[in-house]
């Protein structure tokens, strides 16, 4: 027995002395696209999709559009119900986030996606469940793989300060330490944010790119600055809403698209039950700034989708029913009560409702050869201070090895 072990040490001794192999955690590329090292998305044919959806397994069809709930819950987040945010994936590589709320970003990592492609954010309104996470994706995207610049679109204010514009530029202000810190170690387009603030009172195409074309319009929430959007791209559509009390602007834009998102909110009895409010303002929160289950109902009836898709309320079996029952008292269409990591695929003539199963302790794809070549800045020890550097012990970290 202490032969055997021994001989074990003997071997790994001599494999630490040699040094472990450099292999660097790159993604695959199939296609042209990348994906987790590994993983070898299959085609799905005759729309044969499995039960569940396993992230970066399955091709994307040219003609198909995939669209992945990252949150669908309140501002008080729960474990399995992140605040607001879907991503869109189109058959022509193109990806785009609606609303990026608090938590979201955990859900995304789940999905390991390639954070080079995710740039793009359109914001309905600024509440932080619905864009409390910009600054996560912001800097774990450029670390995870992004070496462009993150772009959001958003709604101007009632006032400068209250609107898109200033609050990307407050952001940036708020993580100086954090950019300027990573400064040369990462490519420096990556850790720009800019922002594409437009009018939130227009309906107008604010995006148009690669075929893909994303129109703006009002909505009604608190006070000015909401918006709703509607996605065209190959003959699909997917409209989003924010939050909104029902109003004419998304009855006419949403009218006949193939997936629309709508939140569908609380009962003012079942706001009373869960946040104790007295029902004066209970009334007030699920009735005057959002859209309660039968108000949903009557809004889907008006618009007729392919797929109804209702959110912004927690997953719990005792409300979830209710809301359910309500909804159906005035709309007996298609339906999907999603969940965070719902997913649904659509194409022309087939929509796909189904769950993503996801690794609690997936890791980032790794960068591609196109984050290690993008430009950077030169790393500089001179961010620290003199006294700082000389307090360091350099015995305890072994040199660099050769380039």
């Amino acid at each position: 027995m202490k032969t055997h072990s021994l001989k074990y040490l003997t071997v790994i001794v001599c494999l630490l002395l040699s040094g472990p192999a450099l292999v660097n955690a790159k993604p695959d590329k199939v296609d042209g696209e990348n994906y987790p090292s590994g993983r070898v998305p299959q085609e799905i044919k005759n729309n044969n999709y499995p039960r569940s959806y396993f992230p970066n397994t399955e091709k994307l069809g040219e003609n198909e559009m995939r669209i992945i709930a990252l949150g669908t819950g309140m501002p008080t987040q729960t474990p399995n119900n992140k605040s607001a945010a879907f991503l869109v994936e189109l058959g022509n590589g193109d990806s785009f986030l609606f609303d990026l709320g608090s938590g979201s970003t955990d859900n995304l990592a789940g999905i390991q996606p390639d954070y080079s492609k995710l740039n793009k954010v359109f914001a309905s309104h600024l509440h932080t469940d619905h864009i409390g996470d910009l600054a996560s994706l912001w800097i774990a995207g450029w670390i995870g793989g992004r070496y462009l610049p993150l772009e959001v679109w958003g709604p101007s204010g009632a006032t400068p300060e209250l609107g898109t514009a200033s609050m990307v530029n407050h952001i940036e202000k708020a993580w100086a330490w954090d950019v300027t810190a990573r400064s040369g170690i990462l490519p420096d387009a990556g850790g720009k944010l800019i922002s594409h603030e437009f009018d939130f009172s227009k309906t107008a195409v604010i995006y148009a790119k690669n075929d893909v074309e994303i129109t703006a319009f009002p909505a009604i929430h608190n006070m000015d600055s909401a918006v709703s959007y509607r996605l065209d791209w190959n003959g699909l559509s997917f409209v989003f809403g924010g939050d909104s009390f029902p109003n004419q602007w998304f009855l006419k834009n949403a009218k006949g698209a193939d997936v629309v998102v709508h939140e569908c909110f609380f009962t003012p009895e079942q706001w009373m039950k869960i946040a104790g409010f007295p029902y004066k303002q209970a009334y007030w929160v699920t009735s005057k700034i959002h859209t309660p289950p039968e108000g949903f109902g009557k809004i889907m009836s008006a618009v007729e989708p392919r797929m109804a898709v209702a959110y912004h309320y927690w997953n719990h079996r005792d409300i979830e029913f209710e809301i359910f029952e309500k909804v159906r008292k005035t709309y007996d269409g298609p339906l999907t009560m999603a969940n965070d990591l719902t997913v649904i695929n659509v194409t022309k003539d087939h929509i796909e409702v189904r769950e993503a199963t996801i690794n609690q302790e997936a890791w980032a794809q790794g960068t591609a050869k196109e984050w290690d070549n993008a430009p950077r800045s030169e790393t500089k020890d001179s961010l620290m201070s003199d006294w700082l550097i000389k307090g360091g012990i350099s015995d305890f970290v072994p040199p660099p090895r050769p380039q």
